[in-house]
């Protein structure tokens, strides 16, 4: 039996280094995970501060009352509740587990200790995931999409433009600034040059 040896990072779609064939992702995609998950249980608690009204980069809101206003604000609040981040981290854990034959994660204390716990232990498996794991170019998009949605409701800070590009097999790619690479359903790879070489697609007009 053959075995195919992985010549691209599946992350950014950069040929790889001589020391990184085989590996799934290269050296700068695996630190970039790690920082996207390191930065995550201190943005889980800066969420709670940015649920009232007038919160986020100014401070926090000034009410006459000790009890926080209403209504809260919905996106900080999905992504604390349960739901938001900590169970999109739990759900690598066992998915990642599963793939190890591991024992099934249990889960204790509230849902700022259970962040904590969780990156802990995608951080201490993550050189595994980067080497084997067949979707780590989704589990590092996953996550840093989760880091920007924290600190766009932090910072109240808009979020870089998307733009719609168009693959010759007719498919349209939404991609900003910041995309490192996509994969389009056709099955064809682009790298971050390669994304923005591709032509604009048109803007559809209302009928």
């Amino acid at each position: 039996m053959t075995t195919t040896v992985t010549t691209a990072c599946v992350v950014c779609l950069s040929a790889l280094w001589q020391d990184e064939l085989g590996r799934m992702a290269c050296r700068r995609c695996t630190l970039r995970i790690s920082d996207d998950l390191a930065a995550l249980p201190g943005l889980y608690v800066q969420l709670g501060g940015a649920l009232m009204p007038g919160s986020g980069a100014g401070g926090p809101a000034v009410s006459g009352s000790r009890t926080a206003p209403l209504p809260l604000r919905l996106a900080p609040l999905s992504l604390s509740a349960k739901g938001g981040v900590v169970t999109v981290l739990q759900q690598w854990v066992e998915d990642w587990h599963t793939c190890l034959e591991y024992e099934a994660p249990t889960w204790k204390g509230d849902l700022a200790a259970q962040c904590h716990a969780a990156v802990a232990r995608l951080q201490l498996l993550l050189p595994w995931a980067v080497e084997s794991h067949p979707a780590v170019d989704d589990f590092a998009e996953e996550v840093r999409q989760t880091r920007a949605e924290c600190e766009q409701v932090i910072t109240r800070e808009r979020r870089g433009r998307t733009v719609g590009v168009t693959c010759p097999c007719g498919a349209i790619l939404r991609i900003t600034l910041d995309t490192l690479g996509r994969r389009c359903t056709c099955g064809e790879q682009y790298g971050q040059a390669e994304l923005r070489d591709l032509p604009l697609a048109e803007r559809r007009v209302a009928a």
